[in-house]
């Protein structure tokens, strides 16, 4: 006669026919977990430099070597030599018209990529702490400098028209001569380069990115 197992039974006859050795499957559990713990330690790991973070690309801007350097981290993958700056050197406290570069870091915060010259990638100039320094000297007006402490505050591009000047970047030379890029400087405080070399440089180009010019 064939026996019918109800659930109660069949829980009974699941234990009747357990392993006789409960030591041993406590052992073997065990066993079991040390593999999978020592497998997992053991396993190849992803590197960061293989496809992990990539480190920041950068500009770097020497005014007294006239290089710009497009920098990946702390190593430099492009250079561009023969850059031109601004007529009259370079400046901590840029002012209007004064055909000066100004030092310091900035970001792009504005990229053109049509223009008188070519192409145009805006910086975030003038600075606040540049504005603080010709508040307190008297030259720079009050309103002016609320204007500018607001669009830093709001992280907008400050305004271009104040005593402290304005539309600040790196360009290229449009229809200008490139005799004349080569052996001079001849900016009003921009960064210039050749349109190739803007062309070229523009691959690298996101708003946000650093520039220090130096």
């Amino acid at each position: 006669m064939q026996t019918v197992l109800t659930d109660a039974s069949y829980t009974a006859h699941c234990r009747a026919y357990s392993s006789p050795y409960p030591a041993f499957q406590g052992w073997a559990r065990t066993f079991l977990f040390i593999l999978v713990v020592l497998a997992a330690a053991l396993a190849p790991r992803p590197s960061w430099s293989d496809g992990g973070e990539e480190e920041e690309v950068w500009l770097q801007v020497d005014t007294q070597a006239l290089i710009l350097r497009v920098m990946r981290g702390q190593q430099p993958i492009k250079t561009y030599e023969d850059i031109a700056i601004g007529r009259f050197g370079t400046t901590a406290d840029k002012r209007h018209l004064d055909g000066k570069t100004q030092l310091g870091e900035f970001h792009v915060s504005l990229i053109k990529n049509t223009s008188l010259f070519h192409r145009f990638f805006g910086l975030d100039y003038p600075q606040l702490d540049q504005a603080e320094r010709a508040l307190k000297r008297g030259e720079l007006p009050l309103d002016q400098y609320k204007a500018i402490h607001s669009a830093v505050r709001a992280h907008r591009t400050p305004p271009q028209n104040t005593a402290l000047g304005g539309h600040l970047g790196i360009h290229g030379i449009g229809a200008g001569d490139p005799k004349v890029h080569e052996a001079y400087n001849w900016t009003n405080g921009c960064i210039a380069l050749t349109n190739r070399q803007v062309d070229e440089l523009a691959q690298w180009m996101r708003l946000g990115v650093r520039v220090v010019i130096y």
